[in-house]
C-alpha cells in the first residue's frame, strides 16, 4: 500500500508467534498476576552489562530486541512492561490492529504530554513539539498518517523538541504481526542535556511493543542507549529514561481507549 505520508515501506517476514496466546502464556503465572494487581509500570534498569529481565515469551518481539541491541551494544538499558485491559467486549482484529497503528503513527499527539522529573521532583513536560517530518534533511513537518490497511513494516521521520534533551530528529521503524505492533525511534541527532553532551547520534533506540493477550494488551517498551561516561550520567540518563517510558505508556493508554470506546 502506499500512503504519500510514507517515507518508506519494505517488506519483511517474521516468524509469526502462537494466535490468541494468554497473559500467563507470555510472562509466567508470577508476572501475570504482579501485572494485574499493579497500578504502575513495572520497571528495571540495567547499566553496562545488558541482559532483558521484563522481555515477554514472543518470538518476534525477542528478535526484534535483539536486533537492535546487537546493532547498538548499548551500555544502558531500561524496560517497562504494562497491562492495558481492554473493554469486555473488545477483540483484536486486523480494523483494531490498523486503528491501534494510527495511534502510534500519530506523533503529533506527543505535544505537551507530561513525565516526572527526577533531577526537579515536579511534573514537566516531556515534549514541547513533535511533529511527522518528510524527510531528515528537509525537516518539513507533514500530517500523521492514517492507514487503511496495516503495513508489515514502514518507517516515518519525526522532529520532537525534547525539554531536557533538546531540538532532534528521529527515525521511527514499525513492525505488525499478527498479534502485535512494535516499532524503535532511533535518534538522527546528537542528544544533550543542557550544554553536555548524553547521547550521540544514532547511540539512542526506544523500542515499544504491543501485544494481544486475550483480555489485555501487554505493553512492552525498553530504552537503550550508549550514554556519555560522565560521573552520575548513566544514572541520571537511566531514571530520565524511565519515567519517560511510563509517559509513553500513559500517552498510549489514552489513545487506546479511544480505539477500544465502547458504543
Amino acid at each position: 500500500m502506499k500512503n504519500k505520508f510514507l517515507v518508506a515501506i519494505i517488506a519483511v517476514t517474521v516468524s509469526l508467534p502462537v494466535f490468541g496466546a494468554s497473559l500467563e502464556e507470555f510472562v509466567g503465572n508470577e508476572r501475570a498476576a504482579a501485572l494485574r494487581a499493579a497500578v504502575e509500570p513495572i520497571t528495571e534498569v540495567q547499566h553496562k552489562i545488558i541482559t532483558p529481565r521484563l522481555l515477554p515469551r514472543h518470538e518476534g518481539l525477542a528478535a526484534f530486541v535483539a536486533e537492535t541491541q546487537d546493532a547498538l551494544d548499548p551500555n544502558l538499558f531500561v524496560e517497562t512492561l504494562f497491562l492495558y485491559r481492554k473493554p469486555l467486549a473488545a477483540e483484536w482484529d486486523e480494523t483494531e490492529q490498523t486503528s491501534l497503528l494510527n495511534q502510534l503513527v500519530a506523533l503529533s499527539t506527543l505535544t505537551g504530554i507530561q513525565y516526572y522529573s527526577e533531577s526537579r521532583k515536579i511534573m514537566r513536560t516531556f515534549y514541547e513539539s513533535s511533529r511527522v517530518i518528510d524527510n531528515p534533511k528537509n525537516k518539513e513537518p507533514v500530517p500523521d498518517p492514517v492507514f487503511t490497511e496495516t503495513p508489515d513494516t514502514l518507517v516515518l521521520y519525526a522532529r520532537q523538541k525534547d525539554l531536557t534533551f533538546g531540538d532532534n530528529v528521529y527515525s521511527f521503524m514499525y513492525r505488525t504481526d499478527r498479534d502485535s505492533i512494535f516499532f524503535v525511534q532511533e535518534n538522527l541527532t546528537a542528544m544533550t542535556a543542557g550544554i553536555i553532551p548524553a547521547v550521540g547520534k544514532n547511540k539512542f533506540r526506544s523500542l515499544l511493543a504491543v501485544i494481544d493477550a486475550g483480555d489485555s494488551l501487554l505493553i512492552y517498551a525498553a530504552g537503550m542507549a550508549k550514554a556519555a561516561s560522565i560521573p552520575g550520567m548513566g544514572d541520571r540518563v537511566g531514571a530520565s529514561f524511565t519515567n519517560r517510558a511510563k509517559a509513553i505508556i500513559k500517552w498510549f493508554g489514552g489513545r487506546v481507549d479511544e480505539v477500544f470506546r465502547l458504543p
